[in-house]
C-alpha cells in the first residue's frame, strides 16, 4: 500500500520528560555517552559507555548500578520475567561478555543479583565486536550477532549459574555483520530471524542442526529490524529505503512502500515506529557509531487502521522506547521526550470532524471500546450519510445500533413514503435480532403490504419457526386487515393459532367446512373450546357435519390428525352436552338429534338434556308444520317421561312444560309416577270427566280414601249435570268402605238440586239398620260387662269375709299329685315347694297369675304417670296460651306431646291396644273398678 494513501493524523501529544522530580532524576545522567537501551517491566533501561546500568521509574527517578568494567554495549529486558540480560566489556581489547541479573534480587551491595556471567566468542574464535543480541522469552535461548557475520545460539536456561548447555553457531563468516536478531514463535514452533545488510534469513530451533532459510536476498542495516506482535500475527519487520517488508518463517509476507532512509525500527503495541533521516536537511554525523543525525522524523503507523498515528522531526534521535503508555525519545543531548497517546474519546472527535466514520468505527473495534461506544459512532455515522442522502448507507448503519438505540428515532426519519424500502430493511433486521415488539410487526408488515411486497411477506411469514422473532398474533392480525387472508391463515396454522384460523375462515372467507375439518384436527380441550366458541356459526351453515363433531366431542372424539397436533391414542375425553345447548338455538331439529344421540350413549345424562329434549317434543306436537304423526310424537314424549320418572330426577319442570303446553297424557302420568292422585283426581274435575273421576276413585282409591269422599262432594256440588249415576258409584264404595258417616253423606247430597230422595233412600235404610244392629250389639256387650262387674265384685267380698278351701290335688307347675312342702295361692293354684322356686320370680306371687297381674299393674301405673304429667302441662299450657301471640302454634306443640291423648286399659283379649289413644267408642277406666282389681292382686298372693 502506497504512503500517500494512509491518511496522517496527530493521535500523540509530544512533551518533555520532567526534571523537577524528588530523589535522583534524569538530570543526573544527561552528560553520560549512552549506548543501547531496553524498556519493560515499568521500567525504561539505558546502558552507557562507562558499564553503568540506568533504570528510570514512572517517576522518572533514576537508579545506577556498575554493569561492566568498561562499557555497555547490548541490553535486553524479558518482558515476562524480571530477568535483565546485557553484552558488555570487561577487558580491554574485544572480549565481549554476557550477563544476566535477576532483578527480583539484591546482591550484598545492593544491586541486582548477577546469575550469569557468560563469554562469548564467535565460531573461528576470532575476535569481534557485537553487534546484535536477543533473548527468548523462555529464558531457554540467547542469540549473539558479530560483526564478522557470525551467530551464536545460546540453549539452556540463562537464569542459572552455569555454562550453558550447548553453543551453536548458525551462520559462517564473511556474509556482513548482523544487524539483527529476533525470537519467534514458542514451544514446537520457534524460529530465530536474523538480518545482515544483504540477506534476511530464519533458522528452525527445533532443529538439531538449525538450518539457513534464505527469505530474502536484501538485509538493512543496523536498528532498522524488529518483531511484530499479534496485531501483525507476529510478522519480522525489515525495513529498506523503498519499503518495509514482513516475514514469516517461511517466507515473506505483506510490503508496505514507506519511502524514506530508515535509520531505526521499532514495534509497540500495535504500532510500527519508523526513525526516517530528514530529506530536508543534510545532517552532519557525529564521531561515535551509536550517534544519529542531528535532524530526524519519527513517524508512528497503525498498521491495524492503515493511518498514521504520529508524525513529528525530533534532533538526533538515540533510542525510542515504549512503556506506560507512552513512547519516549532519547534525542540528540540525551533529552527524554515522550510522546503521549491520546485517549479513545479524543481519536474519535478527531476523526467526526473529519466525517471518516469508516475509520472511527475500525478504531474502536480495534480499542475494545464496547457496544455502547460503537452505537454512537454508528448513530452518528448513519446521521451523516442521512444528511447527505445516502438513505441505503445510513440505514445500514442504523442497523448495527439495533438493540441499543431506540428504534422510534430511526423510524420518524423514514416515515416518508419514499423511504418505505428503507424502513422496512431496518424492521426486517429488528425481527432478525429479536428486537422487535408488536408494533414494528404491525409496521413492518404494513410496509409489505404498501410495497405489495409479496415475496418477502412470504419470506416473513414462512421463517422457520426456531429462527421467530416477532409477535405471530400481531402478523395474523394485520395480514387480515390488509386482505392478505391467504398468509393470515398460514400463519395461523403452522404456529396453531387456532382462535385466529378460525375467526378468520368464519368471518372472513366463510369457509365454514374447511374451518370444521380443521377443528377435527385439534386436541380435545383446542376443540371444545372452539366449538363453544364458533358453534353457533356452524350449526347455522353447516347443521349435520357440526352436530356429528359435537356427538363425536361427547362420547369418544379423537383427532383426525395425531402425530402433527400431539393427541396421545388411547385417552379419550368426552364433553359436558349441557354446555353445547345454547349453539342450537336456531337449528331444534339439529339439537333434538344432539340430545336424543346423549341420552343413547350416557347411561345418566344430566336432567337438563331430559328437560330440554322435553320441551322440544312438546314444540314439536304443536308445531302444524311438523311432518310426524301426532301419536308417534306423543309415544316418543311418554318415552322420555317415563325415562325422567326412572332416573329419579325432579319431574317439577317436566310437569311444567306438560302443563304449558297442554299434554293431558303427560300431565297424567307425572302425576301417576309421583303419587299425586288428589291432582289426578282434581284434573278430572277441572275438565269434566266424571267417568274418568270415578275411574280415579276406583284406581287409587285403596292408596288414598279420601278420594271417594272428594268425588261425593265434587257430584253433589253440580246443579246442571246430571250425576246420579256416578253418586250411585260412590256411595255404595263408601258404603262399603265405611268411609263417610251418613249423616255427612245427607248433608252433602242436600245442596244437589238434582239428586232426589230416591237415589239415597235404599243408602239410608242399610246405614239405618247397620246402626241399629250396631246398637244391639254394644247394648248386649254392656250388660254381658255389667254382669262380669257384680260377679267380680261378689268374688271380692267373698275373700274379704269368707275362709278359703284348697282343694288342688295337682301342682300347677308339673301337674303331678302334689306332696308336701307345697306352696297354695287365694287363685286356687298349687304347687310343690321345689317347682314353686323353679319357676316363680318372687316369693310372694302365683307364678301363673302373675304375668296377667303384672300387665294390669303396669297399665295402671302408666295411666298414672300420664296422669301426673298431664296436670303439669295443663298448666303449662294454659300459661303458654295466655302469653303467645301465636295461640295455633302452641296447641300445634301440645298435640305433639300427645297432652290431649285419652288412655285405654289394657285387656287380655286385646293386648295390642295397650297405650292405644281413644277412638270415638273407646272408654276411660273407672276408679272404682281399679282399685277393686288392685285388691284381686294383692289377693293372689301367698
Amino acid at each position: 500500500m502506497a504512503f500517500t494513501q494512509w491518511r496522517r493524523f496527530t493521535f500523540f501529544n509530544k512533551q518533555a520528560v520532567p526534571t523537577n522530580v524528588a530523589g535522583r532524576s534524569w538530570e543526573t545522567v544527561r552528560d553520560a555517552e549512552m549506548t543501547c537501551s531496553t524498556c519493560g517491566r515499568g521500567v525504561l533501561i539505558f546502558g552507557d559507555s562507562n558499564g553503568f546500568v540506568h533504570m528510570v521509574n514512572h517517576n522518572f527517578q533514576v537508579s545506577t548500578f556498575k554493569a561492566f568494567a568498561i562499557t555497555v554495549l547490548h541490553l535486553f529486558q524479558l518482558k515476562q520475567h524480571n530477568m535483565l540480560a546485557a553484552v558488555g566489556i570487561d577487558e580491554d581489547g574485544v572480549n565481549p561478555v554476557i550477563k544476566v541479573w535477576n532483578m527480583d534480587k539484591k546482591d550484598k551491595f545492593g544491586n541486582p543479583f548477577c546469575c550469569r556471567i557468560q563469554r562469548t566468542i564467535p565460531a573461528s574464535n576470532t575476535p569481534s565486536m557485537v553487534t546484535s543480541f536477543c533473548v527468548h522469552e523462555n529464558q531457554s535461548f540467547m542469540a549473539v550477532g558479530f560483526a564478522i557475520g557470525s551467530i551464536a545460539l545460546y540453549k539452556g536456561d540463562i537464569a542459572k549459574d552455569r555454562t550453558l548447555n550447548r553453543t551453536v553457531h548458525l551462520m559462517n563468516e564473511n556474509e556482513g555483520q548482523i544487524t539483527g536478531l529476533s525470537f519467534q514463535g514458542t514451544g514446537k514452533s520457534c524460529h530465530l530471524f536474523a538480518t545482515t545488510e544483504n540477506l534476511v534469513v530464519s533458522f528452525n530451533l527445533q532443529e538439531k542442526l538449525p538450518k539457513k532459510n534464505v527469505l530474502d536476498r536484501r538485509g538493512c542495516s543496523i536498528f532498522c529490524s524488529t518483531m511484530s506482535d499479534m496485531v501483525m500475527d507476529n510478522h519480522f519487520i525489515v525495513t529498506a529505503s523503498d519499503a518495509v517488508y514482513a516475514y514469516q518463517a517461511d517466507s515473506r509476507g505483506p510490503c508496505f512502500a514507506f519511502d524514506g532512509e530508515k535509520l531505526m525500527a521499532k514495534w509497540f503495541n500495535g504500532y510500527l515506529v519508523l526513525v526516517y533521516k530528514d530529506k530536508a536537511k543534510n545532517s552532519i554525523p557525529s564521531s561515535s557509531s551509536m550517534k544519529i543525525p542531528d535532524k530526524n522524523i519519527v513517524t508512528i503507523y497503525d498498521a491495524s487502521q492503515k493511518l498514521i498515528a504520529y508524525s513529528s522531526p525530533l534532533p538526533g534521535v538515540q533510542e525510542v522506547l515504549y512503556e506506560w503508555g507512552s513512547l519516549f525519545a532519547l534525542v540528540a543531548d540525551n533529552n527524554l521526550i515522550c510522546l503521549q497517546e491520546i485517549d479513545i474519546q479524543q481519536k474519535l472527535e478527531m476523526l467526526f470532524k473529519k466525517n471518516l466514520y469508516s475509520l472511527a468505527v475500525n478504531l474502536a473495534k480495534s480499542q475494545d471500546l464496547g457496544k455502547e461506544g460503537l452505537v454512537d459512532i454508528f448513530t452518528q455515522y448513519g446521521d451523516h450519510l442521512y444528511s447527505k442522502g445516502d438513505f441505503d448507507g445510513a440505514i445500514a448503519q442504523y442497523i448495527k445500533t439495533i438493540g441499543h438505540l431506540e428504534p422510534s428515532y430511526i423510524i420518524r426519519k423514514f416515515l416518508d413514503a419514499q423511504q418505505i424500502r428503507n424502513l422496512t430493511s431496518y424492521l426486517q433486521a429488528m425481527h432478525e435480532l429479536g428486537r422487535a415488539n408488536e408494533d414494528h410487526t404491525t409496521l413492518l408488515l404494513n410496509c409489505f403490504t404498501k410495497l405489495k411486497d409479496v415475496e418477502n411477506l412470504n419470506k416473513f411469514i414462512m421463517t422457520p419457526e426456531t429462527e421467530l422473532h416477532f409477535d405471530v398474533e400481531t402478523a395474523i392480525r394485520v395480514c387480515r386487515q390488509a386482505g392478505y387472508y391467504k398468509h393470515a391463515l398460514q400463519l395461523a396454522e403452522k404456529h396453531h393459532k387456532h382462535k385466529w384460523y378460525l375467526k378468520i375462515q368464519l368471518e372472513d372467507t366463510h369457509q365454514y367446512r374447511r374451518a370444521l375439518s380443521y377443528i377435527r384436527q385439534l386436541p380435545f380441550k383446542e376443540a371444545e373450546n372452539s366449538l363453544k366458541r364458533y358453534g353457533k356459526t356452524l350449526v347455522n351453515n353447516t347443521p349435520e357435519e357440526t352436530t356429528e363433531l359435537l356427538k363425536s366431542l361427547c362420547t369418544d372424539y379423537q383427532p383426525s390428525n395425531h402425530s402433527d397436533l400431539g393427541q396421545q391414542s388411547g385417552n379419550v375425553s368426552k364433553s359436558n352436552g349441557v354446555e353445547f345447548i345454547h349453539i342450537f338455538v336456531n337449528s331444534p331439529n339439529m339439537l333434538v338429534k344432539f340430545l336424543e344421540h346423549l341420552i343413547k350413549v350416557q347411561d345418566k345424562a344430566p336432567e337438563t338434556v331430559y328437560n330440554t329434549l322435553l320441551e322440544l317434543y312438546l314444540q314439536k306436537m304443536n308445531d302444524p308444520a311438523e311432518t310426524q304423526s301426532k301419536s308417534d310424537q306423543e309415544k316418543l314424549t311418554l318415552n322420555l317421561l317415563k325415562e325422567i320418572s326412572l332416573k329419579k330426577y325432579d319431574t317439577d319442570q317436566a310437569l311444567l312444560l306438560c302443563q304449558m303446553n297442554n299434554f293431558r297424557p303427560g300431565i297424567l302420568f307425572l302425576y301417576e309416577a309421583c303419587e299425586l292422585y288428589q291432582q289426578i283426581l282434581r284434573y278430572h274435575m277441572d275438565h269434566e270427566s266424571h267417568g274418568l273421576v270415578v275411574e280415579t276413585c276406583r284406581s287409587y282409591g285403596e292408596k288414598d280414601p279420601t278420594l271417594w269422599q272428594q268425588a261425593l262432594t265434587y257430584f253433589a256440588r253440580q246443579r246442571d249435570v246430571d250425576c246420579r249415576q256416578h253418586i250411585t258409584q260412590v256411595l255404595a264404595h263408601i258404603e262399603k268402605h265405611n268411609l263417610v258417616p251418613p249423616l255427612l253423606v245427607i248433608q252433602m247430597l242436600s245442596k244437589n238440586s238434582t239428586v232426589t230422595l230416591g237415589v239415597v233412600r235404599d243408602y239410608i235404610l242399610r246405614r239405618i239398620r247397620q246402626e241399629s244392629e250396631e246398637i244391639e250389639k254394644c247394648e248386649k256387650s254392656i250388660s254381658e260387662y255389667q254382669e262380669q262387674t257384680e260377679d267380680m265384685k261378689k268374688h271380692i267380698e267373698q275373700m274379704k269375709t269368707s275362709a278359703t278351701i284348697f282343694q288342688e290335688t295337682k301342682c300347677a307347675a308339673c301337674s303331678y299329685e302334689l306332696e308336701l312342702p307345697a306352696v297354695h295361692f287365694l287363685c286356687q293354684h298349687a304347687f310343690h315347694m321345689h317347682c314353686f322356686e323353679s319357676y316363680a320370680d318372687s316369693d310372694t306371687e302365683c307364678p301363673v297369675c302373675s304375668p296377667k297381674n303384672r300387665k294390669i299393674l303396669e297399665s295402671l301405673r302408666e295411666q298414672e304417670q300420664t296422669l301426673a304429667s298431664s296436670m303439669a302441662l295443663h298448666e303449662q299450657f294454659n300459661n303458654q296460651l295466655k302469653r303467645s301471640t301465636d295461640g295455633f302454634s302452641v296447641i300445634a306443640d301440645f298435640f305433639s306431646k300427645g297432652v290431649f291423648n285419652k288412655i285405654t286399659l289394657v285387656t287380655d283379649s286385646d293386648t295390642s291396644s295397650k297405650g292405644a289413644t281413644g277412638g270415638p267408642g273407646s272408654h276411660g277406666i273407672d276408679p272404682t273398678l281399679q282399685k277393686e282389681l288392685l285388691m284381686m292382686q294383692q289377693a293372689n298372693r301367698r
